[in-house]
Order: structure tokens, then C-alpha cells, then sequence
């Protein structure tokens, strides 16, 4: 496990200045174990005229890091500022981990008052301003639509055909079986270790891979935030929890597919490399995987939720069953009129 990083004097004493002052951004590094400063960028335009020309540069391609970058609006507490992770797919997994790690410190020493939205990125497209732009527009979204709903059930209908027997499922999956890279293998052993708790996948639909998105320490309470609301995702949490007077840690698999703004071909290849997903890390890493839920959005990820799913309330019904014991009382009243030497008597 991590070690849990502080942060210096100097970059607490900075926040403590730049959250309301002239300062546009604020980078933030893991040096020598500590929360350093990178760098900073004073005010020059307005918010959006400067948000490419500020962050795009400082996010290095190896190098993961954060980034506070002040809005124009402001809250009660002052002014409002996006916290954007950066951790790019050519980062070492381990580094990578250590920052996910340590997100919630830099927030924490910040203060996450002063925190109006965040965002994750892998590839600068992702923390640029039409990125951003489109994250708030994710985050606004309208309910699915009816018709989408049905195209996204006749998905499932399809996946279940597949399934109605081993022979016809291997082959018809056999095409569509996306190898997961390194990064993700490397993942799944981790998971399999208890090192971290949280590991996300997608699709890469072009090179027909299965690729490691994030392995953020993740929490019950930030498990719906991890679900995108626009793309499909396979997400493993590792589910610690008590159960009758037991701890327990569980690895939970969840397939999560919005029922809108995802494409047919996105749906259907989702859907169709999931199962081999599944046995490869069952079989092929011998990751125990106690429940596989499937969800559209991640508000549904509660902690009653998962408990549920986990743990079936299927024995309350067999209790409820067992409790009537009208039988054994009216074996029990002919054994109280019979008297001896009438057993053999048939009533």
C-alpha cells in the first residue's frame, strides 16, 4: 500500500494565497514523497480564453500531475476552481497509483469548498476546453430516451440468446475476444493482491483492445462518480464490507451501459467481450469474482445496493416458510388422545 503523501509548507501557504488572489493555476507534483509546487500561471484573460493555452503544455506525456485552475465564478467561499487529475496512459502503473492515491490529499490541503467540478484525463483531448465542455454537458444530460431504451434492451435480448449454451457462446464470442494490455493485466494482478481496489476498463474499439482507464482508490461513496454517463465501462471494486458478523472483502464486476449517447456498434461490442473478459480473469488469473452486476448509471451504486446484491435476502423467505408448525401440534394432540395399546389402531 501508499504511503499517504503531505504536502509542504510552502505549497499550503501558496493555496492559502491563491485561492482568492490573481493566480490562474496552480500545478501540483509528487517530489521526494511530498506535494510540491510545479507551477503556476497568473490571471491574463477570461477563464475560457485562457484554459488551453495554460494547461494544454503542462501535461507532460509520462508524467502524471494536478492541476487547479480558477473559474471566474464564484461561491460563498470565493472563487470557483476545477481540479483536473492527469494521468496519461504511457505512465508507469505504479506512478500512476500513487497519484490516485493521493487525489483526495491535494483536495483536502485545497479545500474542497473552493472545488466547483473535476475532471480525470488520459489524453489531452480529455482535459482540454471542449473536453470540459463536454463533461459539463455529459453532467447535464436529459433522461434517456424511449427509444434508445428499446435499442439498448434489444442489446440485452440479443447477449442472453448468445448465452443459452457453452457451444454456441464460444463460438459466437470467439471473434470478439479483445486481449487486455499490459497495463490492465497488470491491474487485475494487483486487484487480485488487494494493492488497490478499483479498476477501470474500456474498449479500444479501432485497435480491439481491452485497455486500463484508472486504478483510483475508490471508496463505496465514490462509486457512482467513477460511472461515466456517456460511454460503456467494465469496473472491478473490491467491496469490503461485514456480513453476520463477518468482514468480508469481495470483488464485485460491474458493466456499466447508459442507455444513451452510445452508438450500436459501442453497445454491441460491449456487450459481446464482456463474458470473455470474465473468463479470462476467472480462469486465466484466478480472480474470485463474487457478483457481476450490470448497470445504465452509477447513481444505482449504493452501499444498500451492493450489499444486496452480494448478499440475497433469499433465506428471510425460507425462515418465513419454516416457522408454522401446525403439523408437529396436531401429531402432538393424536399422541395425547391415543392411550396405550392402541398404536395399532388406523384413524
Amino acid at each position: 500500500m501508499f504511503l499517504v503523501l503531505v504536502a509542504t509548507p510552502e505549497l499550503k501557504e501558496f493555496f492559502a494565497k491563491a485561492r482568492n488572489g490573481s493566480i490562474r493555476l496552480i500545478k501540483v507534483v509528487i517530489e521526494d514523497e511530498q506535494l510540491v509546487l510545479g507551477t503556476h500561471k497568473e490571471l491574463r484573460h477570461n477563464w475560457d480564453q485562457d484554459y488551453d493555452t495554460f494547461i494544454l503544455p503542462l501535461l507532460d506525456d509520462t508524467q502524471p500531475c494536478y492541476i487547479l485552475y480558477r473559474l471566474d465564478s464564484q461561491n460563498a467561499q470565493g472563487y470557483e476552481w476545477l481540479f483536473l487529475s492527469w494521468s496519461p496512459d504511457h505512465s508507469p502503473v505504479r506512478l500512476k497509483m500513487l497519484y490516485a492515491a493521493t487525489r483526495a490529499t491535494v483536495k483536502k490541503e485545497f479545500g474542497g469548498g473552493h472545488i466547483k467540478d473535476e475532471m480525470f484525463g488520459t489524453l489531452k483531448e480529455d482535459l482540454a476546453l471542449s473536453g470540459y465542455q463536454k463533461h459539463v454537458s455529459s453532467c447535464a444530460a436529459p433522461a434517456p430516451l424511449t427509444a434508445a431504451e428499446q435499442e439498448l434492451q434489444q442489446i440485452k435480448i440479443n447477449e442472453v440468446k448468445t448465452e443459452i449454451s457453452v457451444e454456441s457462446k464460444q463460438q459466437t464470442l470467439q471473434g470478439l475476444s479483445f486481449p487486455l494490455r499490459p497495463e490492465a493485466e497488470e491491474a487485475v494482478q494487483l486487484l487480485k493482491q488487494k494493492k488497490i481496489n478499483y479498476i477501470q476498463l474500456k474498449l479500444d474499439l479501432e485497435k480491439e483492445t481491452i485497455d486500463l482507464v484508472h486504478t483510483k482508490h475508490t471508496d463505496i461513496q465514490d462509486l457512482p462518480a467513477r460511472v461515466p454517463k456517456d460511454t460503456a465501462r467494465y469496473h472491478f471494486f473490491l467491496y469490503k464490507h461485514s456480513h453476520e458478523g463477518d468482514y468480508l472483502e469481495s470483488i464485485v464486476f460491474i458493466y456499466s451501459m447508459p442507455g444513451y449517447k452510445c452508438s450500436i456498434k459501442e453497445r454491441m461490442l460491449y456487450s459481446s467481450c464482456k463474458n470473455r473478459l470474465l473468463e479470462s480473469v476467472e480462469q486465466e488469473y484466478q480472480l474470485d469474482i463474487a457478483k457481476k452486476i450490470e448497470i445504465e448509471d452509477g447513481s444505482e451504486l449504493t452501499s444498500e445496493f451492493l450489499y444486496d446484491e452480494v448478499h440475497p435476502k433469499q433465506h428471510a423467505f425460507k425462515q418465513a416458510f419454516a416457522k408454522p408448525k401446525g403439523p408437529a401440534g396436531k401429531r402432538g394432540q393424536k399422541r395425547l388422545i391415543k392411550g396405550p395399546g392402541e398404536n395399532g389402531e388406523d384413524s
